[in-house]
């Protein structure tokens, strides 16, 4: 059930920002001998599986997939835009906003963000 991933604007600039601050965080670590991951490499390997896993299977019960009524679908006023964690139970955990399309066997992702 292998579903292509679009990125709208917004959730591709935030992903790029998220794997260069992963890049740079990791570059740094390595110039200083530590072994532990910073929070931005965690984040953005968060980020990157749920990804994963939301392309592989939307209704993976580890995402907690639910309806989201706050943001119009991009492509059909009366479809539904979905939410997936990317974190649980931390303060500003991220989500991924998602829906179905813009053609079958695609999702697009709306936005990476914090939980309000």
């Amino acid at each position: 059930m292998n579903f292509e991933l679009v990125y709208a604007a917004p959730a591709a600039e935030v992903f790029e920002r998220l794997e260069l601050a992963a890049k740079a965080a990791l570059k740094g670590r390595q110039k200083v001998g530590k072994m532990k991951s910073s929070k931005q490499e965690g984040l953005f390997k968060q980020v990157r599986k749920t990804l994963l896993l939301l392309s592989d299977n939307p209704r993976h019960p580890g995402l907690n997939t639910h309806a989201y009524d706050s943001i119009p679908h991009p492509y059909d006023p009366e479809g539904k835009v979905w939410e997936a964690y990317v974190q649980n139970r931390t303060p500003g955990a991220y989500r991924i906003f998602w829906c179905y399309g813009p053609d079958k066997k695609q999702i697009t992702v709306i936005a990476i963000t914090p939980h309000p």
